[in-house]
């Protein structure tokens, strides 16, 4: 349990317009469903993919007409179309949801603007349209340069195309490009691991993120691995793998920001640093979740229900929790400290909270410290390298 007074002791939250905000879109729509996901994504409904975009476009603007006035922040916001894949849809309809939102929620021209786009989807044409509509950062899910763990992913795309859509995508005036890759996977090697990041470093990426393979129940992995049709991926082994992609990118001149994230100076993705942050942010579309300091909603998940409630003046919310000091507090420093340069920024903090870090959390301040798990300064608290690798057990203690 957490050092320090009461949920409602030592000051109260910042209110919502003194933070940025972040603005995403999901978009659920895929060409094909890959063997280890469980997201809310759906196969076909080509039909829907108008309407849905026009239902996207009523519910920016609901949103924004609810909020109380004064509320919109100065600030410039960042915009996100995840999925799913995004680059399913016209650019032109992508184009108009970012202007619904520069009219309703203040998204500036210089904003980040990100799309994650699948590749073999797309070509430079579609990619200069992109461009064209306002988006400036693009987002590919690469996974491997191996072809067999590829196809044990259920990817569609091979290397060549993920190659074909990076120079595409430089072609087109992208100078903001992540790639997402995946490790720890059922008998994948360390030799293996190693030549996709070789692969992927001779592309040139700005960005890129590295996730476990997690092994989701309803998936068809889920399913091979219950039935032993393939082994469930080995723990240590992915730590390896972990520890080899920190080594290789460091050496690269990526600088590691977060648990998960590596980055070219200056080209950390700015719209996830306000989820990081526990900063305010508004998801729209199917299944999409929002959240301020104070609560989180979500929205219906499937697609039809979700432009019928909007088309017909409803809320598409389908659930919401209320969220206290104490559990805000927690998850401040849960996901600050996931941010391994800038962590908890103890100035933030104390505005926010209206008392210092060690007024809610002395104890566990010690006790990380003492295990050589937490580094404390006058600026921030932030993971140590050892505490990289025990990365759980040290966010757990706050929340």
């Amino acid at each position: 349990m957490s050092a320090g007074p009461s949920p409602n002791e030592g000051g109260s939250l910042a209110s919502e317009n003194e933070l940025p905000l972040g603005l995403y879109v999901h978009i659920p729509f895929c060409r094909h469903r890959c063997n280890y996901c469980d997201f809310n994504t759906y196969v076909g409904l080509h039909d829907l993919y108008e309407p849905y975009v026009r239902a996207l476009q009523l519910e920016i603007v609901h949103r924004a007409e609810a909020r109380p006035a004064g509320t919109i922040p100065a600030e410039s916001t960042t915009l996100f179309f995840g999925g799913g894949t995004p680059s399913l849809l016209n650019p032109e309809w992508l184009g108009d949801v970012i202007r619904t939102c520069r009219s309703s929620f203040g998204l500036k021209q210089q904003s980040e603007v990100t799309v994650e786009c699948n590749p073999g989807t797309v070509d430079e044409a579609y990619l200069s349209a992109l461009r064209e509509q306002g988006v400036n950062r693009l987002s590919f899910g690469a996974q491997s340069s191996n072809y067999g763990e590829l196809k044990l992913l259920g990817r569609e795309h091979t290397f060549v195309d993920v190659a074909a859509a990076m120079h595409a995508a430089r072609q087109a005036g992208f100078d903001n490009l992540n790639l997402d890759l995946i490790f720890g996977l059922p008998d994948q090697q360390l030799s293996t691991w190693q030549i996709t990041l070789n692969d992927v470093l001779a592309l040139g990426p700005d960005h890129i993120s590295l996730y476990a393979l997690t092994i989701e129940q309803g998936t068809p992995m889920y399913d091979w691995v219950r039935r032993g049709d393939v082994p469930y991926p080995d723990p240590d082994a992915a730590a390896d793998m972990y520890d080899c992609a920190g080594q290789t990118l460091q050496q690269a001149g990526f600088m590691h920001y977060e648990i998960s994230n590596w980055c070219k100076p200056g080209l950390a993705c700015a719209h996830n640093l306000i989820y990081w942050r526990n900063e305010p942010y508004h998801g729209f579309g199917a299944g999409a979740h929002s959240s301020n300091i104070h609560h989180r909603w979500w929205n219906v998940l499937r697609p039809a229900v979700y432009i019928e409630r909007v088309q017909h003046g409803e809320s598409a919310e389908m659930g919401h929790e209320e969220i206290d000091d104490r559990t805000s507090r927690g998850e401040t420093m849960m996901l600050g400290l996931r941010l391994l340069q800038e962590g908890v920024n103890r100035v933030r903090f104390a505005r926010r909270y209206g008392a210092p870090v060690e007024h809610f959390y002395a104890a566990e301040l010690q006790a990380g410290q003492a295990r050589g798990l937490l580094e404390l300064s006058h600026e921030f608290v932030r993971l140590t390298a050892r505490g990289y690798f025990l990365s759980n057990q040290v966010l757990s203690t706050f929340v």
